[in-house]
């Protein structure tokens, strides 16, 4: 990589590889600096996700940063973030360079961390499929008295009966008569 005249070397997992452009183009990279006795090693990210598992499997004892790249370009963030989340050793172990008893630490020691990462990816897909005013008409219901719960829970039972090309106020008003029975 060339940045203002100077080269860089940046690892890099295959997903992000499949996600340049083409020789010369512009590219931006989330990087991490991994300082060594005898080197200065520079790791590249295309999404925030990767980085962020890329900083969680580096914490587990016995894995470094070379293994951590290695089990991104195994298999997909969202893949490797839910196999964790669930337990799922038998698909960890499917990467190149994890056995059964690494799977097992991998599981043991980011369960818990790896949720909240699942979850936002869980709640951003969520958010992509609601309608454009599905957040303000939560917030207009919250301000009437619903719990949020309740409020999208009404929401998107008018959303899947009436559509999501309601106007606001009338998103508004038939959820509001749905959260009140």
């Amino acid at each position: 990589m060339d940045v203002g005249g100077v080269g860089y070397g940046v690892n890099i997992p295959l997903s992000t590889h499949e996600k340049l452009g083409d020789e010369g183009s512009t590219v931006w990279l989330l990087t991490r600096l991994h300082v060594k006795e005898d080197a200065l090693e520079l790791y590249g990210f295309a999404t925030r996700e990767e980085k962020q598992l890329f900083d969680l499997l580096v914490l587990v004892s016995g894995i470094g940063p070379r293994l951590a790249l290695g089990v991104l370009s195994g298999s997909k963030v969202d893949f490797v973030a839910q196999a964790i989340a669930s337990g799922n050793i038998g698909m960890l172990t499917t990467i190149s360079g994890v056995g059964k008893k690494l799977a097992e630490r991998i599981v043991v020691e980011l369960k818990d961390k790896v949720g909240t990462l699942v979850a936002a990816r869980e709640t951003a897909a969520a958010a992509a499929t609601e309608p454009p005013h599905f957040s303000d008409a939560v917030l207009a219901l919250v301000s009437l008295g619903v719990t949020k719960a309740s409020a999208q829970k009404a929401l998107r039972h008018v959303v899947s009966e009436a559509g999501a090309e309601l106007p606001l106020e009338d998103l508004i008003r038939r959820a509001l008569s749905v959260a009140s029975g």
